[in-house]
């Protein structure tokens, strides 16, 4: 069958790959000049590795990645312990280990009994399967009820607030449930960087037949008949369209809606468009000295902080990798019209430049680089899970894998792995 598959990300990726194996004729599209979506990365001058334009790590338990790794006969993937800390406080700040519930026994901040209860209601989600009780409540709720008050507000508050601004309080707490059973003290990379792989992925399905078309912005998407006629602009500006059996979208859901939403019923249409979502913005700083010593990722929970986190890339990975720069990224969700998503980058390097130096004092930027991505968090409400979409679209041949599918999980290279196979899954 004649396919499309909308965006070049991992999932799209994935999802070509399955489907040239079992001879469909698939076409992929992709709006940048770069395959990869949010795993897609860059080169400064003199670097031998790629990076992300947003952080990337893999977990020991990202199976369905590493099972397609190695199903591909792709090997450069690796583990190592970074050290992952909350920071609190701002002169003389302080940073704690946050990867185990025995972590919590160092905390100053919470008297004994408190660590305890924290601890043991830590290692129950970690066992524990997913259970129907965690979408009845807010995961304020669920912390509170199960860990204090006192805990709520030392340690998970502030977490919230800045991952979700005013929507941390209607989250649910299948979320929690997910970040804790998912986290592992090890993580992975990628020899090369993420990039390396996307490239490993579109040179097999190129192998594959798979036709890979970037720098295609698609207009729209219409019904002919039992087929879909995709209308694209290439970067010359030359319009086309093309007919299609089957469409699979990777799109995130409010760009599919742009394009398509005309073809689908108006329930389903108003469904999707219930969906709520916050915008990342990632201020990469290359540095003459790395900002931290030791640490690789920091929640920040200082309230007087202007991001969610820092993330001091080579405490991970060698600066070696890159000419010896020191990189570290500075991590927000925000809303549409937040002055981080709205305003120019020197805007944004200022208003946080202001607040690191505060804690290091002044330092030396050999580079700043901003990168933003919409629609890049969905907000787990129960209203979302209501009206999240599923692969089965009401249109005969008619597919979505995208972002929104990775719930109770954040989004994340594995869960793009997984959209992709089992998406394919469904055609073949």
């Amino acid at each position: 069958m004649k396919t499309a598959i909308l965006g070049g990300g991992i999932t799209g990726l994935v999802a070509a790959y399955e489907l040239s194996k079992k001879k469909h004729a698939v076409t992929l599209f992709e709006k940048e000049d770069v395959l990869g979506g949010m795993a897609a990365g860059f080169k400064e001058e003199k670097w031998a590795w790629f990076l992300e334009r947003t952080y990337h790590h893999l977990f020991t338990n990202d199976c369905d990645i590493l099972s397609l790794a190695q199903k591909i006969g792709y090997k450069d993937i690796f583990f190592s312990e970074p050290k992952t800390v909350s920071l609190y406080g701002v002169s003389n700040y302080r940073t704690f280990p946050v990867d185990t519930p025995q972590d919590f026994l160092s905390l100053p901040f919470l008297n004994l009994f408190e660590k305890l209860r924290a601890g043991t209601i830590l290692a129950f989600l970690k066992i524990s399967p997913f259970l129907s009780v965690y979408e009845k409540q807010t995961a304020k709720e669920f912390l509170i009820k199960t860990m204090g008050e006192q805990v709520w507000g030392t340690l998970w508050e502030e977490l919230f607030r800045k991952k979700f601004g005013n929507h941390a309080k209607n989250i649910l707490a299948s979320f929690i449930w997910a970040r804790i059973k998912k986290r592992t003290k090890k993580l992975g990379y990628i020899k090369g960087g993420f990039q390396n792989l996307v490239d490993y992925l579109g040179e097999q399905n190129i192998k594959n037949g798979v036709s890979i078309l970037k720098n295609i912005n698609i207009v729209s998407l219409t019904q002919k008949g039992d087929k879909y006629e995709v209308v694209q602009i290439d970067q010359n500006k030359k319009k086309t369209s093309t007919l299609f059996d089957v469409v699979v979208s990777t799109l995130p859901t409010p760009h599919l809606l742009m394009i398509a939403g005309d073809i689908f019923p108006k329930t389903y249409t108003q469904q999707l468009s219930t969906i709520k979502y916050l915008h990342a913005t990632n201020l990469v700083l290359i540095t003459k000295d790395p900002l931290f010593k030791k640490e690789y990722w920091v929640n920040v929970c200082d309230k007087n902080a202007p991001m969610m986190a820092l993330v001091q890339h080579t405490n991970f990975i060698d600066k070696k990798n890159y000419n010896g720069d020191n990189i570290l990224y500075v991590a927000n969700y925000v809303e549409e019209d937040d002055p981080l998503f709205t305003q120019p980058q020197d805007w944004v390097l200022s208003h946080h430049k202001s607040y690191l130096e505060k804690l290091f004092g002044p330092f030396f930027i050999k580079k700043s680089l901003l990168f933003r991505t919409r629609f890049a968090q969905p907000l787990f409400t129960k209203e979302f899970i209501k009206n999240k979409p599923t692969f089965i679209t009401p249109l005969k041949n008619f597919f979505i894998a995208n972002l929104d599918m990775t719930y109770p999980y954040d989004r994340g290279t594995n869960y793009a792995v997984k959209l992709g196979r089992e998406v394919a899954g469904l055609l073949l």
